[in-house]
């Protein structure tokens, strides 16, 4: 049997092992999907019916992969195989069992979007405040009670639910969730979390079709069993009562989805069902250098809930980690940018072989733009590029339609959000007075009280509101950005929605208000040579770019990859970046009321660092902006935790300032959370930007309040200067200041930094 050759010993016994319930404990690059692949085709060489074996995956891309493995070394009795996501699994079970609790066998399935329409459709029926009541809140809601496997009746009868629901303000939300299934099952419709919860109701009240399906998977196989959550792991225990040939893969190392509903205990407690588990440990490493594996486990190794494993590999001893330090999260992404322009100077390595990590989304901007800069393409795995995701591109849409009244495409994306009552019959009314008279749509707008038709009075508001913003655009970009933002109600609606895509959402417009506000402030002086401020319409002429780059884009070429850590689950790079390690964005502020939650983050800082086939950098920026505000940041408690002989920190100032060209030793920095050590890291490939000198990190502006003309100052790019001209007053106050190097320049004083020579 030659596929058995090509495992090590420990991957062989849980291949071999197909009888009786069995537990793999996969680290992180062991070969999981070989050792799957071949249990199966094991089986088949051993006479096992493929139509007895129920394999489940939570991607279809995982099963569509192992089918083919399977079919190339087995043959295409592999194409007999129960294979596929929990989801379409039982949604073909479904399909031939479903009128057993009574919904039609071609029930629909409906997603996201049909499920907030119909949750709205009933908070208008129930005369419920759709705000209070907020649609994907309730939905996310519901979401969570079913996996739990909690219906709507039970829902309701429980005090303590209701209780909860009632000093939340919202007493109604049982009567909700129970509408909302009502009309679902009249509707012959389920959504995704239905097929989990009718597939359990369909064992757990029908025991002979339990029986049928206990009797037809003999075998059952689940990958990434960390992932799953309380309805799954009931129906697999049900599925497996009788003949208990159970295997489960998976990492407890990797549950990162309890977001999700994902239970870390069914892999904890999985010995408590099943007493008579065999447990087979895959602890070689085949994918990362000795320094990330040991790295990785000293993370790991701080966790308490945790099945023991000693990962090893027998790999190179590989270059200790990088640690970089940013004086903002837009040198961060400098800095990022520029160590993969080296690394591919140095090594002649392929874009494709790079990856940049992230906690959130919101943080792909500075990376995104930096890497626009160098010149280096690169892709968003996993979600859109910044500048393409709805909230951001909404927001954008008012700055369009503000500098263009005419933008029809930008009216008509934001006239009606967030909800004023402008609805679909209002604006085909207007758009058919506009082609009538040959004019725009703004045009018919601006005199719909005059043209007959009734209930005019929100359009009447919208235009007044737009041209209200029209008059601020002389005015600094972000000031006229923020204000936009507030005023048309955009970051209130946002802020209001509290689920994990809402909280997303609300972030990636703040880092879009973060991106205006740098624009803004940036000294850049004009083609004589004198600072000229930035106004939104510099900003968005800039945008449009950097979004035209985007669709120019060829997807195929080789490019770097962007994608938040949750996203590379599963995936590897030669060179891999983690960046934003600050307290309160990862670990994220959102997971540190309990133990379990800060482990969790743990477990996903893990997964990061073992993305890393080769080399791997860490990096983090000692402030960053929120709503235009600076805020300071503190490094990460993670990098404290990880073994100071496998960090590295490459040329770094000392703390005095100046310039190390020796490189510091590592070990005995990292007791607590790093300071010396971790200072400005000065990393930049040999482009334009070389000549620059690096900014002193000690440099401390004084207060200009009372700056007068005559006085000398210094300001770190362009050196001692005179003041020539003050003009101006409170946030407007500027001086003319003439330097002896950079010549004459204009600062606005709320944003220039200078020190006052005594």
């Amino acid at each position: 049997m030659d596929y058995l050759q090509t495992l090590n010993p420990s991957q062989r016994a849980a291949v071999e092992q197909i009888d009786g319930p069995v537990m793999i404990v996969a680290g992180a690059g062991s070969g999981k999907t070989r050792v799957l692949t071949y249990r199966i085709v094991h089986m088949l060489r051993h006479e096992v019916d493929p139509f007895q074996i129920l394999s489940l995956t939570f991607t279809n891309k995982a099963a569509k992969e192992m089918r083919h493995r399977i079919q190339a070394a087995a043959g295409s009795e592999a194409r007999n195989l129960w294979m596929g996501t929990f989801h379409s699994i039982f949604a073909r079970i479904l399909r031939t069992e479903s009128d057993r609790i009574g919904y039609p066998r071609n029930f629909t399935i409906y997603d996201t979007d049909d499920s907030k329409s119909l949750i709205k459709t009933i908070l208008g029926e129930m005369k419920l405040d759709d705000k209070l009541y907020k649609p994907s809140n309730m939905l996310s809601r519901i979401s969570s009670a079913k996996n739990a496997l909690i219906s709507a009746e039970e829902y309701m009868g429980n005090s303590e639910f209701f209780e909860n629901d009632n000093s939340s303000g919202r007493p109604k939300f049982g009567h909700l969730f129970k509408a909302y299934q009502d009309r679902c099952f009249r509707a012959g419709a389920m959504d995704f979390d239905d097929l989990l919860v009718n597939t359990h109701k369909l064992f757990a009240t029908h025991l002979d079709i339990l029986n049928k399906y206990q009797h037809q998977f003999r075998y059952i196989m689940v990958d990434e069993f960390q992932d799953t959550n309380h309805a799954q792991y009931m129906i697999i225990k049900k599925l497996a009562g009788v003949h208990e040939n159970i295997a489960v893969v998976g990492d407890d190392a990797q549950s990162i989805y309890a977001f999700r509903g994902a239970n870390i205990r069914n892999i904890l407690g999985f010995q408590k069902d099943f007493p008579d588990v065999k447990t087979f440990k895959l602890e070689q490493n085949y994918r990362s250098t000795q320094t990330i594996v040991n790295a990785a486990s000293s993370i790991i190794d701080k966790n308490k809930d945790q099945i023991k494993k000693k990962v090893w590999t027998d790999n190179e001893a590989g270059e200790r980690i990088r640690v970089l330090r940013a004086l903002t999260d837009n040198e961060e992404g400098k800095m990022v940018a520029s160590a993969i322009f080296q690394e591919k100077m140095n090594s002649h390595s392929y874009n494709k072989e790079f990856a940049i990590l992230y906690r959130t989304n919101a943080q792909s901007r500075s990376m995104e733009e930096a890497l626009r800069k160098l010149n280096i393409p690169y892709k968003i795995y996993g979600g859109l590029s910044f500048y393409q995701r709805k909230e951001v591109k909404d927001l954008l849409g008012y700055f369009r339609l503000v500098l263009n009244p005419k933008d029809e495409e930008a009216l008509k994306r934001v006239i009606n959000y967030p909800t004023r009552g402008i609805g679909k019959t209002t604006l085909e009314k207007l758009a058919i007075v506009a082609d009538q008279h040959k004019v725009s749509l703004w045009q018919v707008m601006e005199q719909a009280g005059q043209i007959g038709f009734k209930n005019m009075g929100a359009v009447e508001d919208f235009v007044t509101m737009i041209k209200s913003f029209q008059t601020l655009l002389d005015r600094n970009a972000y000031e006229v950005a923020m204000h936009i933002a507030k005023q048309s109600g955009v970051l209130k609606s946002l802020y209001e929605d509290k689920t994990v895509e809402g909280i997303a959402r609300y972030e990636n417009t703040e880092e879009l208000l973060n991106g205006i506000k740098e624009f803004s402030i940036e000294e850049t002086a004009d083609d004589d040579g004198v600072l000229k401020g930035r106004t939104l319409a510099d900003f968005m002429a800039d945008v449009a770019l950097m979004t035209n780059d985007d669709k120019d884009k060829d997807q195929d070429q080789d490019h770097v990859s962007l994608m938040t850590i949750h996203s590379a689950k599963g995936l590897e790079y030669k060179y891999v970046h983690v960046v934003g390690l600050e307290e309160n964005l990862f670990p994220s502020q959102l997971s540190l009321n309990s133990r379990q939650e800060l482990e969790e983050e743990r477990r996903l800082f893990y997964v990061a660092l073992t993305r890393a086939m080769k080399k791997l950098t860490l990096s983090f920026a000692t402030s960053r902006f929120k709503f235009g505000t600076i805020t300071n940041s503190e490094p990460s408690r993670f990098l404290s935790e990880i073994d100071p002989q496998f960090l590295h920190f490459e040329n770094m100032f000392s703390a005095k300032g100046q310039y190390n060209e020796t490189r510091e030793k590592s070990s005995g920095t990292m007791s607590g959370l790093p300071k010396k050590a971790l200072t400005l890291t000065r990393n930049a490939p040999r482009v334009a930007t070389q000549t620059q000198a690096p900014l002193d990190p000690n440099f401390e502006a004084d207060d200009t309040s009372n700056l007068q003309v005559g006085n000398e100052v210094i300001h770190q790019r362009f050196g001692k200067g005179l003041v020539a001209q003050m003009e101006g007053n409170g946030d407007n106050r500027k001086a003319t200041i003439d330097f002896a190097e950079g010549g004459k320049k204009v600062l606005v004083l709320k944003f220039a930094k200078l020190k006052i020579v005594q």
